[in-house]
């Protein structure tokens, strides 16, 4: 259904460190700048079919979280999920909401771990618990 997900970021050289470090726990590689014609930085990350973008505001003003946006990365485990939360955590992410766990609900049982990125985006790492 998508082809990318993008977020803004203030600090480019942050938002890249903080992204290598967690993408690379779902096996992303480093991620990769490129300059818009427009004259902004932006950063690509390509895994498993898809692309996650971070880029500074090609209009000029500073970049803001969407309030009840939530972005959510796929997890083959519930380990994965504890080291996604955790590393973003040590590399200046902000653990919101529950600590990182097993939810079960209508949905089934998940583990998710929700955090903010340097510049307040909500990620959530979510591992889908199989049955039967």
């Amino acid at each position: 259904m998508f082809s990318h997900v993008m977020v803004g970021t203030n600090d480019i050289e942050r938002s890249k460190r903080f992204y290598d470090a967690v993408l690379a726990v779902l096996g992303a590689p480093e991620g990769f700048g490129n300059q818009a014609s427009s004259g902004h930085q932006r950063l690509f990350y390509r895994n498993a079919g898809g692309t996650f973008c971070v880029s500074q505001p090609i209009n000029g003003e500073p970049a803001m979280h969407a309030n009840g946006g939530t972005i959510g990365f796929k997890c083959e485990s519930a380990e994965q999920v504890k080291a996604f939360h955790d590393v973003a955590v040590t590399h200046g992410g902000q653990s919101i909401e529950e600590p990182p766990g097993l939810r079960e609900g209508s949905l089934g049982a998940m583990h998710l771990a929700y955090v903010r990125d340097p510049d307040g985006n909500k990620l959530c790492a979510l591992y889908r618990v199989k049955t039967g």
